[in-house]
């Protein structure tokens, strides 16, 4: 992510990493994203973006690369401040996704792929679990 952030024309940077299961990907609780050839954000979703029409759902894996958001973000100061400015937009108050308020204000988001593995606490069922671990 540090990384990322030296290149002065980020906005927003954050860190994704490839889906390899299923479960993962299906799962409401984890947040897909969609990049672009530049490595820029153009979708968060919860649900699996983008749809294979005709193709089993168990075969997308093998047919396209999934990313799941992990949820770290690099910011730069003014984009900060403008964003806390912002109001909520109807796609974020669809999804429950900051980051879509972000885009639909036409701020970049900028993704780097990393095999960094996170742990999010979502519902009480991930802090049980993270309690479990400790």
């Amino acid at each position: 992510l540090i990384h990322l952030m030296h290149h002065s024309e980020v906005e927003i940077g954050t860190l994704v990493k490839k889906i390899d299961s299923e479960e993962t990907l299906f799962n409401p609780n984890v947040v897909k994203v969609v990049i672009g050839d530049d490595n820029h954000a153009l979708y968060f979703s919860r649900q699996a973006i983008p749809f294979l029409r005709g193709i089993d759902k168990n075969q997308w894996l093998t047919r396209h690369t999934y990313y799941k958001h992990i949820g770290m973000y690099g910011y730069r100061s003014e984009i900060l401040q403008k964003i806390m400015e912002l109001p909520p937009g109807k796609l974020e108050q669809a999804e429950s996704l900051e980051q879509l308020r972000w885009l639909e204000n036409r701020i970049t988001i900028s993704t780097q792929i990393t095999d960094y593995e996170s742990i999010g606490i979502d519902t009480p069922d991930d802090l049980q679990k993270l309690t479990n671990i400790f």
